[in-house]
């Protein structure tokens, strides 16, 4: 069962491209014609199965083309996936000798005769999430995952999906590749995985003749009743890409941007009321030249002298950041809080006694 938080996302979305740097010399059209061939067939063959490979022209002019579907796509979502594959290539590479455009369901390759062969094993794109997890044990229930994988994807005709103690692996080989292959690939994959993404939440190996994934939820694996497709397992649909030319693979940063950003201005608006905070307290201290103690009434007043542990507030206040920290260590949130409402209840007192100096200067 695919969770449902792997459903959301939608098959369509890149995740790389790779063009070859070369383009296609077509001056008489044979290309264009054998490629528009290649992509029709492709698309016809993808409402009835999930891989098929074909080629078109002959000699020196042929082409051949590829397509492959995520093993749990059905035929009307694998169709939608890779009719929308032609469009991607063309408009991400134009026309070169070479072509390999992988979305979350689907990719599509096409090249020339006698264009070099990646090695099958090669890596072409990774993506790990910048998300940690804390302790030991989430790598040893991954890695139960992991082994439950390369056994599941072998014995299961080159694809499979499963979890294991809150994480959900999906692993997939190309359509043509022998089970001896596809097993030392997958194995390939989990061991890349292993060491790129080390305690990620979640990540993404593709190599030249498969690809795996893995996500991790803490609060158990969220599933899904309805028969619909799914994307594969992913942190972020963020596009890479590579030249054939010159294979020189790039990997994503596997982070969502909308979080990015959200964590971002969150830390930065933590920042700034801090800093208002420390400078108003400063600015309190400085104002009525004394130091903040918290009185019977139940008011932080100014004193001379501040003995005891009450000293430490007004460290707190001269030092900033590291004391704010060692506080919030010592004493937790609620004195946090309360520092804070009584700042304010003071603030308020600030203004009475402002106002109490004009109505006394009014009345001189």
């Amino acid at each position: 069962m695919i969770p449902a938080a792997e459903s959301a996302l939608d098959n369509t979305n890149l995740v790389y491209k790779g063009c070859a740097n070369q383009a296609l010399s077509d001056p008489t059209g044979v290309y264009s014609q054998a490629l528009s061939a290649i992509f029709g067939t492709l698309i016809q063959q993808s409402s009835r199965a999930k891989f098929f490979n074909t080629s078109s022209g002959s000699g020196q002019t042929t082409l051949s083309g590829i397509f492959q579907c995520r093993g749990d796509l059905s035929n009307v979502d694998c169709y939608n996936c890779v009719s929308k594959l032609p469009i991607f290539i063309d408009k991400l590479c134009g026309k070169p000798i070479a072509a390999r455009i992988q979305l979350l369901g689907c990719y599509m390759l096409y090249e020339v005769a006698g264009f070099p062969q990646v090695p099958g094993l090669e890596m072409l794109y990774k993506t790990c999430s910048g998300t940690n997890v804390g302790g030991a044990g989430f790598e040893m229930r991954r890695d139960t995952a992991f082994s439950t994988l390369e056994s599941g994807v072998v014995a299961g005709s080159g694809f499979y999906a499963t979890n294991y103690e809150s994480v959900y692996v999906l692993g997939q080989c190309e359509g043509d590749l022998g089970t001896n292959d596809c097993g030392t690939c997958v194995t390939s994959a989990v061991q890349r995985a292993q060491v790129e993404c080390g305690s990620s939440i979640s990540g993404q190996i593709y190599l030249d003749k498969c690809f795996i994934s893995y996500s991790y939820y803490p609060n158990g694996v969220p599933t899904r009743s309805s028969s619909s497709s799914s994307s594969s397992s992913s942190s972020s649909s963020s596009s890479s890409s590579y030249s054939y030319s010159s294979p020189s693979y790039s990997s994503g940063s596997g982070q969502n941007t909308g979080k990015t950003v959200a964590i971002i201005l969150g830390g930065a608006a933590g920042v700034v009321f801090l800093v208002i905070f420390l400078m108003f307290a400063r600015n309190l201290t400085k104002k009525h030249d004394g130091k903040l103690l918290k009185g019977a009434d139940g008011y932080w007043k100014h004193q001379k002298v501040l003995p005891g542990v009450d000293s430490f507030l007004v460290f707190f206040l001269h030092r900033g950041n590291r004391v704010f920290e060692l506080c919030f260590l010592r004493w937790g949130e609620e004195v946090i809080i309360e520092i804070l409402m009584q700042l304010r209840k003071l603030l308020g007192r600030e203004r009475n006694w402002e106002k109490e100096k004009e109505e006394k200067g009014m009345q001189e």
